[in-house]
C-alpha cells in the first residue's frame, strides 16, 4: 500500500488517553499539530489529562475531550454520536483503552465479561459507529493497540463471557486476540494492530516484568498512525516491525465469525 499524503489538518481520536500509552500518544500527536480527541472514562480524569497535555506544551485549541465509560455501551454510542456530529471527518482512531481483567469474573451492566467489553467490544462498537467520519476522507486508519499475549489466546466461541472457566489472563488475552482479528475487517479504512512493547502501565502486573516507558510505546503507535508511514492493511506489528499474528487471526472465516459475535453482543448492525 502506498503512503498517503497527509492533509494540512488531521483529527485523531485516542481512547484511554488519560494515562500511559494513550496520554503519551495524545501528547505526541498534539505536538505534531493534529487535532486530538482525548477520550476519558469520566469528566474529572479527562479534564486532568487535558490540563497535563497543555502543561506539556500542547495547544489547548487543538484538544477536544470525549467522555464515555467503556463498561457501558450506551455511553460509547452517545460519545460516538457526539464525535460524529462535531467531527464529520476523522483521519485516525487509536483503540487503546484497556483494563486488566480482574481476579474475579466481573460482568458489566450490558451482560459482558469486563475485559471483553472494555478492551474489545467497546472499541468494536465505537469504530462501527464512527464509520461515517472514518470513511469521509481516503487514507483513514484504525490502530488497535493489542498485545503479544494474543498469541496465547483463543476465542471461547461457545462461552465468550468465560462463565464456565474464568482466568484473568485468559480473559485479557482473548480480548487482545479479538482486537488483532478485528484489525483485519475491511470497513473502508486501513486497520492494523500493534503490540507497542511491554510498557510501564497499569496493565504491567499481567506480565510480571519490567517494561519500556509509555512514551516509547506511544512513539511506536504514532508511527503507525502517521499517513507517511506505509503499512500493510490488516497487519500486526510488534513495535514498528511487521510481525506474524497468531495463525487464527489470519483466517477470514474467523474475522467474519468474530464480527458477527460482536454485532450480537453490542447490538451493532452488520
Amino acid at each position: 500500500m502506498s503512503a498517503v499524503v497527509p492533509p494540512k489538518s488531521r483529527t485523531v481520536l485516542v481512547t484511554g488517553a488519560t494515562s500511559g500509552i494513550g496520554w503519551e500518544t495524545a501528547r505526541l500527536l498534539a505536538e505534531r499539530g493534529d487535532t486530538v480527541i482525548v477520550h476519558a472514562p469520566d469528566s474529572a480524569s479527562g479534564e486532568d489529562a487535558v490540563a497535563r497535555l497543555v502543561a506539556a506544551g500542547a495547544d489547548a485549541a487543538r484538544l477536544r475531550l470525549a467522555v464515555a465509560d467503556f463498561s457501558r455501551l450506551d455511553e460509547v454510542r452517545a460519545m460516538a454520536a457526539r464525535i460524529a456530529d462535531e467531527h464529520p471527518v476523522l483521519d485516525a482512531l487509536v483503540n487503546n483503552a484497556a483494563v486488566a481483567a480482574p481476579e474475579r469474573r466481573t460482568i458489566t451492566a450490558d451482560g459482558n465479561e469486563l475485559a471483553l467489553q472494555v478492551n474489545f467490544l467497546a472499541a468494536y462498537l465505537l469504530t462501527h459507529e464512527l464509520t461515517g467520519p472514518l470513511t469521509a476522507r481516503p487514507g483513514s486508519r484504525v490502530v488497535n493497540v493489542s498485545s503479544s499475549m494474543h498469541r496465547t489466546a483463543s476465542i471461547a466461541w461457545n462461552d465468550p463471557q468465560r462463565a464456565r472457566r474464568y482466568s484473568r489472563l485468559a480473559a485479557y488475552a482473548q480480548s487482545q486476540l479479538a482486537l488483532t482479528i478485528f484489525a483485519r475487517a475491511e470497513r473502508g479504512w486501513t486497520g492494523v494492530s500493534v503490540h507497542p512493547g511491554v510498557c510501564a502501565t497499569a496493565l504491567l502486573p499481567l506480565y510480571g516484568i519490567d517494561g519500556d516507558t509509555p512514551a516509547e510505546g506511544a512513539a511506536r503507535v504514532v508511527r503507525l498512525v502517521d499517513p507517511a508511514t506505509e503499512v500493510a492493511p490488516g497487519a500486526y506489528y510488534d513495535g514498528t516491525a511487521l510481525a506474524p499474528a497468531a495463525p487464527v487471526a489470519l483466517e477470514e472465516r474467523t474475522v467474519r465469525r468474530l464480527c458477527k459475535l460482536a454485532d450480537q453482543l453490542t447490538g451493532a448492525a452488520s
